[in-house]
């Protein structure tokens, strides 16, 4: 199939409609396209010379073709001037000169910008004017180089000092007439010892209202294995995926968000090993790859495929598809007794008699009608880990984000327990973390739901009695600041109006707060969605080097297998007047707690202090300061992974949970959000998506051929997308453009956070609290006398509330 392009001018001729009608425009997320939209399968290797020519051309783009060449090198290296990438999670190789990969790259030098953005630009420009600007624009004036304040009369940022700015925060809290009036965000990108202060900062203030990213993105992966296993970590590291015979990879599109992932994919299928990838897209990571680091490879164009199997279920579909595995594991053990491992089934489980009776109860025609696979498919998968002595299973976003979700990673966990796949080499559970210290920032203490033991230690450590009641979640904070309940908001870096689900509801929550602070490097639309006063406070990235009164300073992250290293930034600040996240908290928790006993200047001075202090609370930090130096730092202490397993029972924990009904109905569709490859969380650096053949363009649905045909679409028309939400209300957008895509039938697909509109309020899983962005109920239809982008949102109903 060729090109297949639009020139009516889409995008842009709309929109200049509708001004001209005099409608509203909601801002464009990404940059103006370049020129018309385009479709085009893409045939070419993942990574390779794509990623290559995509690396250059970004760098030519962001004038940073010398330095951000040389940076490369630095990257996720352990010596005295190596950094830890600012994207994604996954573990450091050792001795691998270029352990990097293409988005990281791109984050990297996106962050090393010679652009600045100055008080003098705030001056020229209103923040009414700039809730215009699409937001890569905003993020594309570059580095904040002071702390600014909103001025009401005038509409504009203007410079205030860093003592002021503190002062500002704390006259708020300590004006609030109780802790629960505010709440502290922050996403993945914090460094260990900013989120123990951060979070330290926060109980002091008296509130565990500490939402963080993973209420969006994880959270359902850490409650489901928490209450299988003990654990809310993976079982592996990545000595078991070099030595593993199957891996399993379920909702990851590995080439654009793990990309570093496709290098053991790419060995292991060159040993022989099976890998089978299960998603509703067959994502580019899921076919073939060159790895960049390869020099051969790259030289003599020779790709590796990545995958003996792709599956793919309908959306949600993934709880049936593990069931259907367990069923035939099941039933083939009456005949073949390697089939489980009785032996690990009896010694270290339980519940399993009760599962098996629930698996033989579950016809086939359930699972195969639930999961829209086909039984002869299952049974592949199903003998491919069987014939496995030690299989891998990893999961994303793609089974985090349903309304079920716990339930489906329990099952996943059901099916590694009947083979005995936890607790030995090659073999074992790997939630795929999207972020780089996600999972850091949990481990030390940002959680709205802290458990006792952290709060014991901290009470006794810190010589402060930390609350103990749970607190707001990200759903639960917006729908706090709806009732006009949190008063002071503090976003520690991210963006989190952009991020959040219902748009139009969250922005409207954020304005009615008294005082947002951002922790900053660039500017985004968190800045411009404000409360009445609002603060931007930027800060050291993670390339630059950080020096305080006690010398250079290194702060550490955890990657996804647990592994705590340093990482120290070698380029000078983007500006003289940023400050490190440890130094901002530091002022900010002072100002609010004038009388407190926490030494946090001292703290500050040398963040071995912190580390010291952090190795008296947190488990698995013994002796942090010295573990930490070691060669690629240390593991903390995995108890499921020796088969020590910390539930009620002691043993790991069969689920029970009856299948789902996730077919959609007659008419609907299920619509999934998700990144583009051009894209790193709500940054987005083109409206280019390489891997699935887009160019140009964002605002967009991908739809099944015989789903757009069913609806008299043809490729590139506008259409009327309406989510159907759990309260009754809907939501609408108009002038999204249908494109055709391989998925199955019943399921469309498209980028957040522009589809970020449609997901109500409401609609959040029970189990996890995580906002469905994978599974929107939704009707799409023809715009009627459309071309072009999308209108404005169009709301029937209102929040939970309304």
């Amino acid at each position: 199939m060729g090109d297949r392009e639009l020139f009516e001018g889409g995008d842009d001729i709309a929109r200049q409609e509708r001004a001209a009608a005099g409608q509203p425009l909601e801002p464009r997320v990404g940059p103006v396209p370049k020129g018309p939209p385009r479709s085009k399968p893409y045939t070419h290797p993942a990574a390779g010379w794509g990623a290559a020519k995509a690396v250059t051309e970004f760098l030519v783009d962001e004038r940073e073709v010398v330095v951000g060449s040389l940076e490369m090198f630095k990257m996720n290296q352990e010596d005295s001037d190596g950094f830890d990438c600012p994207g994604c999670a996954w573990p450091d190789t050792k001795d691998l000169a270029l352990d990097l990969c293409e988005n990281g790259i791109k984050h990297t030098a996106w962050e090393m910008t010679g652009k600045r953005t100055t008080r003098e630009f705030f001056a020229r420009h209103t923040v009414t004017e700039l809730s215009e600007w699409n937001d890569h624009d905003l993020e594309a004036e570059g580095r904040l180089t002071e702390p600014m304040v909103y001025d009401p009369d005038t509409d504009h940022y203007v410079p205030i000092g860093w003592q002021d700015a503190f002062n500002l925060f704390g006259d708020a809290v300590r004006a609030l007439e109780n802790p629960d009036q505010a709440s502290y965000y922050t996403s993945g990108r914090l460094g260990n010892e900013s989120s123990f202060l951060y979070s330290l900062m926060a109980r002091e203030l008296g509130t565990n209202n500490q939402p963080d990213c993973a209420n969006m993105c994880t959270e359902a992966g850490s409650r489901a294995m928490r209450a299988a296993l003990g654990t809310g970590k993976a079982t592996v590291d990545l000595k078991d995926w070099e030595s593993a015979d199957a891996v399993f990879v379920m909702g990851i599109n590995a080439a654009s968000n793990a990309p570093r992932m496709l290098t053991p994919l790419a060995q292991l299928y060159r040993a022989g090993k099976k890998l089978v990838h299960i998603n509703p897209q067959i994502e580019a990571g899921a076919t073939r790859t060159i790895i960049p680091h390869d020099i051969l490879a790259m030289a003599t164009f020779r790709a590796t495929p990545t995958s003996n199997l792709n599956i793919r279920p309908r959306s949600a579909g993934n709880m049936a598809l593990m069931r259907g595995v367990a069923k035939a594991t099941l039933e083939w053990a009456e005949t073949d007794e390697h089939a489980v491992d009785r032996q690990f089934l009896e010694r270290f489980t339980s519940g399993f008699e009760e599962y098996r009776r629930l698996v033989a109860a579950t016809s086939w025609d359930e699972i195969v009608h639930q999961s829209g696979v086909p039984k002869k498919d299952i049974l592949e998968a199903a003998a491919i880990y069987r014939d496995a002595d030690r299989s891998i299973i990893t999961w994303g976003l793609g089974v985090n984000q349903h309304e079920h979700s716990v339930d489906t990673i329990r099952e996943i966990i059901n099916v590694l327990l009947l083979r005995g796949n936890i607790g030995r080499e090659g073999a074992g559970a790997a939630p795929n973390r999207g972020h780089s210290n996600v999972q850091g920032n949990r481990t030390c203490g940002v959680t709205n739901a802290p458990e006792r033991e952290f709060l014991d230690r901290l009470a006794e450590v810190c010589g402060f009695d930390p609350p103990r009641e749970k607190g707001l979640d990200v759903v639960g904070t917006l729908e706090a600041m709806a009732r006009g309940d949190i008063k002071v908001f503090v976003g520690m870096s991210g963006n989190f109006a952009l991020a959040s689900p219902d748009t139009a509801f969250a922005y409207a929550a954020l304005r009615k707060v008294d005082l947002t602070v951002y922790v900053s490097t660039k500017l985004n639309r968190s800045h411009i969605v404000h409360g009445r006063r609002a603060l931007i406070l930027p800060c050291l990235g993670r390339t630059e080097r950080d020096v305080q009164a006690g010398g250079p300073q290194r702060i550490s992250v955890e990657d996804g297998d647990s592994m705590v290293h340093l990482s120290q930034g070698n380029r000078p600040p983007a500006s003289p007047h940023l400050l490190s996240e440890p130094a901002i908290i530091a002022g900010l928790a002072r100002a609010a707690l004038p009388g407190s006993g926490t030494p946090w200047e001292w703290y500050v001075e040398d963040y071995d202090r912190i580390r010291d202090t952090m190795a008296k609370v947190l488990y698995g930090f013994e002796d942090f300061n010295r573990r930490v130096r070691q060669p690629m730092g240390f593991r903390i202490e995995q108890p499921a992974r020796e088969r020590v397993f910390l539930t009620p029972s002691g043993r790991a924990e069969f689920s029970h949970a009856p299948l789902p009904d996730v077919v959609p109905r007659a008419g609907r569709l299920v619509l999934g959000t998700m990144r583009s490859h051009d894209q790193w969380n709500t940054t987005v650096y083109t409206d280019n998506d390489r891997y699935r053949g887009i160019r140009n363009l964002r605002t967009l649905v991908f739809m099944n051929s015989d789903d757009m045909s069913e609806r008299g679409l043809e490729e590139f028309q506008p259409t009327v997308i309406t989510a159907h939400a759990k309260d009754g209300t809907e939501r609408t957008l108009d002038g999204f453009l249908a494109v055709r895509h391989d998925l199955p039938r019943g399921v469309a697909a498209g980028y957040m956070p522009e589809l970020n509109q449609l997901i109500s309020i409401s609609d959040y899983s029970a189990q996890s609290d995580q906002p469905l962005m994978k599974q929107l109920d939704v009707t799409i239809e023809a715009s009627i006398g459309r071309t072009g982008a999308p209108g404005p949102v169009e709301r029937t109903g209102a929040g939970r509330d309304g």
